[in-house]
């Protein structure tokens, strides 16, 4: 599957999954929080094998990029806490990490 498909998806699925465990640990959320938390965690697994590439390292790398940006996202959505000019600018490099990691030309 196509990485920009799949990475937004993924970044969900983990942080929903992390921000269930984190209900649960640090805001006192019942521990029924944690059976669709761990769900969602294993359907993150999922979705970053689906990703073409040769290396689960570069999966996971150019992953990285879209994860921040997305936490970032959730944060404003989810938290209601705006994202300052320093979160977007370094979301932003991150991104474009994330392009050079999965565009480089590289030999079969």
């Amino acid at each position: 599957m196509s990485a920009a498909f799949v990475y937004p998806l993924a970044a969900l699925a983990e942080i929903a999954g992390c921000f269930a465990i984190w209900a649960w640990w640090r805001n006192g959320a019942s521990a029924l929080w944690l059976m669709p938390g761990v769900a969602s965690l294993a359907i993150f697994g999922w979705l970053l094998a689906q990703v073409e590439t040769g290396f689960a390292g570069r999966a996971f790398a150019a992953y990285g990029g879209v994860y921040i940006a997305a936490s970032l996202l959730w944060m404003w959505t989810a938290e209601g806490q705006r994202p300052d000019g320093w979160d977007i600018a370094g979301a932003t490099l991150c991104l474009i990490g994330a392009l050079v990691i999965l565009a480089a030309p590289r030999a079969a």
